[in-house]
This record gives C-alpha cells, structure tokens and sequence, in this order.
C-alpha cells in the first residue's frame, strides 16, 4: 500500500513537472497545447492546471481563437503570490537563495564561517539568523514562503537528522527539529537534504542537462557525494543514504578520511584533501586556497597539475563504478570540481575509457555542472517548491 502511494504521488509529481515545464517554454498555451506539448491526457492537464490555479502558480489571461473550434483561455505562469528559500551549509560557510514560482531571483546570498570546527549549535544559530533575514526580504515583496530546504554535505534521514556529514565534524544532528524551533515560523516547513542530491535536481530541471533522465551529480567541496538521477526519479535507497560514493575505500592503508576509516575516496579526492597537499601552509580560508589552487593550475604548475591529476584518478575510480552499476547518460562535477574540470576531466576519462565495461562508458559524457556555486540552493528552492498538502514536487521555473 505504502509502495502503491509513493509511485502515485511520483508519477502525480512527474506530470505537475512536466506541465510547469512546458508552461516556462511555451506560454502563453492553452490546456489542449499543454496536453499536445506533454504528451498527458486531457483529463490529467485539466486536473493539474485546476491544482496550479488554485494555488495561484499560474493564471488564466486573455483568450484567443484557434484555426478549428471555439476560442481557448491561454495560461501564463504567476510568480506573484509564491517562493521558496534554498540553503546550504559547508566547511565554507552559509548560502541563501530564493525564487519565485515563475523564476525570479529574489535574493542570493553567501557568508563565510561558522565554519566546520564551530559545531552544529552554533552553525544552527547563524543559519536561523539567515533564514529570518530570506524570509523577510521575501515577505516585503508581497510573497508567501512555501517553505525552505536545507542542503548538507551528508547522511540525511527521512526526519531531516543529519546521521553524518564527516566534513562538518557532526554526527546525530536533528537539524530540521533544530532549525524549525530556532525559526520559531511553524507555519514555514523545513525540509532537509544531501547537497548532492539537491545539486542533481538543479541539474535535471536547469542548464545543458534539463530534462536528462539518467544524471549523476557529484560534488566534494566539503563531503564527495553523488546525486542520483534514475530514470528521471532522485535515487534515495531504503533510507535515504544512496549516493555516499565519497566513503568507497580505493586504498586500504590511505589516508585517515573524516568517517574515521582509512582510502576513502573523499580522503583521497574531496577538495579538502586536494588543498592540504597543493599547499598546507596557504591561506586558512579554503575560498582563498581553491582560488589559489586554480590560478596555479591555469598557470601550469607542474605540481599542481599533478596532483589534480592523481585527485582525477581516484574520482575517475569512483565515478567508473557509478557508471557500470548505473549507465546514467551524463555526470555533472559541481561546486570546486567544476571550477577545476579542465584539469580533472581528461584523467576521469581515461579512467572510464579503461575500467567501464561498455562500449564508450556507455556514452556517460562527464561535464562541469552549469551551477558551480549554486546547484545546491539551486536544488533546494526546487525542492521547496512542494504543495503543502500533497507532498508534490513542481519544478522550478528559473531564468537561468
């Protein structure tokens, strides 16, 4: 029964996606051109666009005559009455964004610290301040928040406890609880995710690879995760861990990885790791470092460009397993290792080319994600955008 009621509420959330996605690039449509366009049914199109008018995510404006049969009332997006906030929390510090239901940026923001040594409490704090400050400057422009959605480099429950994010230092940190209380907005629902898996969303609905039904997000500015992508559906696992591909041991004697065990990738290839052996004494602060790091490598240091090969290696590695146990059509590198995929990429696909068991890694393609420094919060004001009392999942309508 339960497994009955999540493939409705999937497939409801599918067709929701597709109509929003349709009205983006067409409208001003009519529900039949949404129907032709979809490739849904009339019934199904009439149904969602009565849900989208109700909540005012869309509105009906003037009507036109069509070439056959009587005039039609044409749909336009509504960005007017709703947003959502997207968050992220990492080693480099806090980030805020909220949208419109039709795509308008409202506010983008980025501040350093606490940092990952200050702990949960205190990181929670200045994470509430945050999301007061988004709620207000949204709620001045005359729009209701949906709710908020919380990226975390780490294991994520169902309830929104973070089980681990071995970057962070935190174990058994019930954020979404935390976070909601320090609010004090229980008419604001929370929502809490792994950053990856908020990073693939961005890239499934925004940017070169919309619409991509098989896609691989990776990211490792603080944790290495992946999000998932399978045959257009997020890919969760049976408690919402899938995707820890940064905990897969490559050398047994490795380095010592924050999880406490020995060769993990994220020890071996998580940026964290690519700063301490480019240049331990540098700059404290891991913006300063990665900015660094590039200019050296853009630069053609020899050292440098070594060691981003090894890291690319070892990603290569790990990205060949998702590839032969998952054939996704593209992997997207997020945050710093978009920022660094010249110099990565060519040893990911000689990696591929030689540990892939399908002709062409299966015709993977590997490419920096469009969203470098926002596909988590990107991700995440997608992800609040959900009909409070479905549970369903529109796709954000952003003007990238």
């Amino acid at each position: 029964m339960i497994t009955q009621t999540a493939g409705h509420t999937d497939i409801r959330a599918t067709n929701l996606a597709a109509v929003l996605g349709f009205l983006r690039r067409e409208a001003p449509c009519s529900r039949a051109a949404i129907a032709s366009g979809t490739g849904l049914n009339k019934a199904t199109v009439t149904s969602i666009v009565g849900d989208l008018l109700e909540r005012r995510l869309v509105r009906e404006t003037q009507q036109t005559q069509n070439h056959v049969g009587r005039p039609a009332t044409l749909l336009v997006l509504d960005g007017s009455a709703y947003a959502a906030v997207g968050l992220e929390v990492s080693a480099n510090g806090l980030s805020a964004l909220a949208f419109d239901t039709a795509g308008d940026q409202l506010l983008r923001w980025h501040r350093a610290g606490p940092g990952a040594d200050a702990g949960p409490a205190k990181t929670i704090a200045a994470l509430a301040v945050l999301a007061r400050r988004a709620i207000s400057t949204v709620q001045s422009s005359g729009r209701e928040v949906l709710g908020i959605t919380v990226g975390v480099p780490g294991l994520i429950d169902r309830d929104g406890v973070v089980v681990l994010a071995a970057g962070l230092g935190w174990r058994d940190v019930r954020l979404r609880t935390e976070l909601t209380a320090a609010l004090g907005r229980p008419d604001i629902p929370v929502a809490v995710d792994n950053d990856a898996n908020l990073g693939a969303l961005a890239d499934q609905l925004h940017g070169p690879f919309a619409g991509c039904d098989n896609l691989i997000h990776l990211t490792g500015d603080t944790g290495i995760g992946a999000g998932v992508i399978a045959d257009g559906r997020l890919l969760r696992g049976d408690l919402g861990y899938a995707g820890e591909i940064g905990h897969l041991r490559l050398v047994a004697d490795g380095p010592l990885c924050g999880c406490g065990r020995r060769g993990c990738l994220e020890a071996l290839a998580g940026l964290p790791a690519i700063l301490s052996r480019s240049d331990p004494a540098a700059d404290p602060d891991p913006q300063v470092q990665l900015e660094h790091l590039i200019r050296r490598a853009e630069a053609g240091e020899a050292a440098v460009t070594k060691i981003l090969a090894e890291a690319g290696t070892h990603l290569g590695n790990g990205i060949a397993a998702l590839v032969n146990v998952l054939n996704p059509a593209a992997i997207t590198l997020g945050g710093s290792y978009a920022l660094l995929a010249d110099h990565l990429i060519p040893s990911i696909e000689q990696v591929l080319s030689e540990s892939v068991i399908t002709p062409d890694a299966g015709g993977c393609t590997i490419a920096p994600s469009a969203f470098p420094r926002t596909a988590t919060t990107l991700g995440a004001a997608a992800h609040s955008l959900i009909s409070l009392n479905s549970g369903r999942l529109p796709k954000l309508t952003v003007n990238s």
